[in-house]
């Protein structure tokens, strides 16, 4: 019930967040940037490996390419000035890139804020708004052992960025994840 509750709330603060866009904006998931086919996450007890799946998660939803989407998930910094970022990967669970193998193609988004976006942390939960455009582009990513090159299956550009405190469809690492610590506290 706390997580029907959770997913209310985010929907009424995200159509409060969004007031100004347009009445076009298209609300989307996760599993509505890979094909219904394609296994999800939480069905294999553990995040999607690209190098796993058939095509290694390079089949996008061109369905939804120049749509105006809002799509919730975790800001992973590309280009940041101290707090403020000017680029960030958008990944559906925190860890992913970092911490752990990376999703797929089709489950990445490379985001460019309209303005920069002052972030607090990696993994911050946010909502992205603006034009998703599927194109598949490297980006390195400096993490703490070393510089990874992450491909991302879609863009969004000049993107309106608000903070949100949960994301609806996250994926919650397993128990016997090592990685365990990055599931947020569920409210």
């Amino acid at each position: 019930m706390n997580c029907f509750k959770s997913i209310i709330a985010l929907a009424a603060a995200l159509s409060l967040s969004i007031a100004g866009a347009s009445a076009a904006t298209m609300h989307i998931f996760w599993k509505d940037l890979r094909p219904a086919t394609q296994a999800v996450a939480g069905d294999a007890g553990l995040p999607m490996i690209a190098a796993k799946l058939p095509d290694h998660g390079e089949t996008l939803s061109v369905g939804l390419q120049d749509k105006t989407i809002q799509l919730a998930g975790y800001a992973l910094p590309v280009d940041r000035d101290g707090d403020l970022v000017y680029q960030f990967l958008l990944v559906p669970w925190t860890g992913a890139c970092s911490h752990m193998p990376t999703p797929p193609p089709n489950q990445i988004v490379l985001v460019t804020p309209a303005h920069p976006y002052k972030m607090s942390e990696a993994y911050q939960p946010v909502a992205v708004t603006g034009a998703l455009k599927p194109d598949m582009e490297k980006s390195q990513l400096f993490i703490l052992d070393g510089v990874s090159v992450i491909l991302s299956g879609y863009t969004v550009r000049k993107a309106e960025v608000v903070g949100v405190d949960t994301v609806p469809d996250t994926i919650t690492l397993p128990v016997n994840s090592p990685w365990t610590f990055l599931n947020k506290k569920k409210n």
